[in-house]
């Protein structure tokens, strides 16, 4: 086996063994079980309430006449304060976490070197932003063609579609929200090898999330809007039209991207020079 080979081997191990203490965390669990409530807690009030058009979250006053909505609405809710949440607490605490706990330098000595760790880091961090965003939708459709009647979806346009086609759109908002969370990813990572206390790694992650959201809403601001991570959050709205619009998807990629590469360089020129023994 050549060392290439065995270099690539380490770097599966490691995040097969990232990935399964991740998603098998209390913590964590509990943070994805709290995101799966938010489309039951929609769909029962929903269902116990009387109709009100006009008022709500986006795609609420649809949920009564097609359960297929409750994920879009979901989603909607999810966006501005639960994702970024749950992804801040995961990405605030993927090296703190480790130099809080005193398992860092173990994992140093080891012959995967200080990149590959990070990188594994984040693609666990990367793995969670797309499973807190899968089961809001998955469960948002689940109990909404359990409590609603299941018809054909009409889209922004007012376009309708089937089942299968709402699948792809489906995943197209999936990837799509994911995609948003990735650069509040990069920059919890680089928070979280500033300090050995993870708590304070995911408040300022946190934090950020929330003035970023701020900004983004003030008028006076506008010259700044296209710079903000934030910017392109809720812009799944060109995702639910037909034809499909992919212009916020690859601005959203490209700001993200930018987002990766700034506060990745930053985390690694940290996490580089970081003395794990003080």
């Amino acid at each position: 086996m050549s060392p290439n080979d065995g270099r690539r081997n380490l770097g599966v191990a490691l995040l097969g063994s990232e990935l399964s203490i991740l998603f098998r965390r209390r913590r964590n669990l509990a943070m994805l079980l709290a995101l799966a409530a938010v489309p039951i807690l929609i769909a029962v009030a929903v269902r116990l309430s009387s109709p009100t058009s006009g008022r709500g979250p986006a795609f609420l006053a649809s949920i009564s006449e097609n359960g297929l909505f409750v994920a879009l609405t979901a989603l909607t809710v999810s966006i501005p304060l639960f994702l970024p949440l749950t992804v801040g607490v995961v990405a605030g605490d993927t090296i703190a976490g480790e130099a809080n706990l005193g398992t860092l330098r173990y994992l140093l000595i080891s012959p995967a070197g200080r990149l590959r760790l990070l990188l594994v880091k984040y693609a666990g961090a990367a793995a969670f932003c797309l499973a807190a965003t899968a089961i809001v939708v998955v469960v948002g459709v689940a109990v909404g063609a359990a409590l609603f009647p299941v018809r054909p979806v009409t889209l922004l346009s007012g376009d309708t579609i089937d089942g299968g086609e709402y699948a792809v759109r489906c995943l197209l908002l999936i990837a799509y929200v994911a995609l948003s969370m990735l650069g509040l990813s990069a920059i919890g990572l680089f928070f979280s090898t500033l300090t050995t206390v993870p708590v304070g790694a995911m408040a300022a992650t946190i934090v950020l999330s929330a003035a970023s959201q701020i900004l983004d809403v003030l008028p006076q601001l506008d010259w700044l809007h296209p710079w903000l991570f934030s910017h392109y959050w809720l812009g799944i709205a060109d995702l639910l039209t037909n034809p499909v619009s992919f212009d916020s998807f690859n601005n959203n990629a490209l700001l993200q991207l930018g987002y990766i590469v700034v506060f990745g360089t930053l985390a690694y020129g940290r996490f580089a020079t970081k003395d794990v023994l003080s």
